[in-house]
């Protein structure tokens, strides 16, 4: 079912990544080591930051489902979308830590981090790349090979 946007859906999301990557800089949290910092219970700036956005968060998915039954852009109901608990969440969860702590960045801040000088953030970015490619490579393997199992019963 297709569903027609909001003309101005695509430029909000983008006013909202500037917004959002802005902020990034301008609290530091586009810079790796401040995050390494937090990671080594160095500074603490990175919880003040975060109990920020988990507050503007929490208040926006209280507020408005009372203010309005579908999203203005979308036009779709809000609803939770719940996800299973499974070993995929952990695995991924655990390799995405293990990223975080050895880069000091996580990728939405990895794209602020260039708009702050940081180059050498490249790195980064490709591994996530090739991670994110090897990872779908992987399940689609795995899901051909479910299937072609699935028709030979």
């Amino acid at each position: 079912m297709s569903q027609q946007r909001h003309p101005l859906f695509m430029p909000l999301i983008f006013v909202g990544g500037l917004i959002f990557g802005f902020g990034l800089g301008f609290s530091h949290m586009a810079r790796p080591e401040i995050v390494l910092n937090f990671l080594q219970f160095e500074d603490f700036g990175l919880l003040f930051v975060m109990f920020g956005a988990a507050i503007v968060s929490g208040i926006a998915f209280a507020v408005m489902p009372r203010i309005s039954d579908r999203a203005p852009l979308t036009g779709r109901p809000y609803g939770r979308r719940l996800k299973s608990f499974d070993r995929n969440v952990l695995v991924g969860g655990a390799i995405f830590g293990v990223g975080w702590g050895l880069s000091g960045i996580c990728p939405g801040a990895a794209y602020a981090s260039l708009g702050v000088g940081n180059v050498t953030i490249l790195w980064a970015l490709a591994g996530m790349f090739v991670g994110a490619y090897l990872q779908g490579y992987w399940r689609s393997q795995r899901a051909a090979s479910e299937t072609a199992a699935a028709g030979a019963d």
